[in-house]
């Protein structure tokens, strides 16, 4: 007869190996203008359930209140900038703006949320429209004189206001990874442990997908499919500015919708930059700084930043990778040489 003792342990490594395996669950919304994906791993379907359904309510109320073309927080606060005089923000916004500063200040102020007006001038939001052309060039020479920074908001407590009509604020190179650093919290803050918030192919990684790390892709600026992948460790933000995503062609030359404030032109230097970071906000608006920084100037403001991981595909299609980047990345099998900057 089986021991009891004998018995116990053999029910135990049979229960043991009808355990079924750990799953991935995956919702999609529209929000920031984009289409997030969520994948989350390895917990149980009713948890996963909750975390998309309070996201979708959480990137809701966010892109309510910071975006520009839905009458929000963010609209409102547009709307009397202009008047000179102090009104109450909505603290959201207020994160966004003190957020910002020292980001603007580190990039010599090309990551700008000021310049909403030339934004708006260049109407790259209606970038399928076949009649859409250049705005008039003494318009755009207005806008760029007026010169609009941070440093023309004044805050005290939850009341602003701005010394310069021309502030418009437009945070499209912040509020998204500003929002997925909130969504990854949120997401911790329910126990989950392994999930991807990838948001039009920015992203944010917690954990790992199983028994390996998130695989990432970066998009080719010129050519079909990928240029490389790589892995993404816990915690680590992987953004990407490229000209590929918003732009027209007019008289045979390219207008994409990452705009240089010091010309008010679409910046010309660079096709895409890729940047890594454990604060997705700061990888957002990194990647559209060293954009229009360009191959020149890439290496001392990422110091500035204090990034470590960059790649720059610059207009001529010359990849330039921080060292610590190189080693990160898989290139496809016809693979760029590399131009390998200093340590950063």
């Amino acid at each position: 007869m089986m021991k009891t003792s004998t018995l116990i342990l053999f029910l135990l490594f049979s229960l043991a190996g009808c355990q079924p395996e750990p799953q991935t669950f995956q919702h999609s919304s529209l929000s920031f203008g984009t289409l997030i994906d969520t994948s989350i791993y390895g917990t149980d379907s009713a948890l996963a359930e909750q975390a998309f359904r309070e996201l979708d309510e959480d990137f809701k109320q966010l892109h309510t209140s910071w975006s520009p073309w839905v009458a929000g927080s963010l609209m409102r606060m547009n709307n009397l900038l202009p008047s000179g005089g102090f009104f109450s923000a909505d603290p959201s916004v207020l994160e966004l703006i003190k957020a910002s500063i020292p980001i603007s200040e580190a990039t010599s102020h090309l990551y700008n949320p000021t310049i909403g007006k030339l934004i708006n001038l260049w109407q790259f939001h209606k970038h399928d429209d076949p009649d859409i052309h250049p705005p008039d060039a003494e318009k755009i020479k207005q806008l760029v004189e007026a010169n609009p920074q941070l440093s023309d908001l004044e805050i005290k407590g939850i009341r602003i206001r701005s010394h310069n009509p021309a502030v418009q604020l437009s945070f499209g190179a912040f509020a998204k990874g500003y929002g997925i650093d909130m969504g990854i919290k949120h997401l911790q803050s329910l126990g989950i442990k392994n999930a991807i918030l990838n948001a039009g192919g920015d992203l944010k990684v917690i954990g790992r997908h199983g028994d390996r790390p998130w695989r990432i892709a970066i998009r080719h600026p010129r050519q079909p499919g990928m240029i490389a992948t790589l892995d993404a460790r816990d915690g680590e933000a992987v953004f990407t500015s490229g000209d590929y995503e918003r732009f027209y062609m007019y008289k045979g030359k390219r207008y994409h919708h990452i705009l240089d404030p010091r010309t008010g032109y679409p910046a010309t230097a660079s096709q895409s930059v890729t940047v890594i970071h454990n604060n997705a906000a700061l990888a957002d608006a990194a990647a559209t700084a060293l954009f229009i920084a360009g191959p020149e100037q890439w290496y001392d403001m990422a110091k500035k930043l204090g990034l470590e991981y960059v790649m720059l595909i610059d207009a001529d299609g010359k990849v330039h990778v921080s060292p610590k980047m190189q080693q990160r990345l898989q290139f496809n099998e016809a693979a760029p040489t590399l131009i390998v900057s200093p340590p950063l």
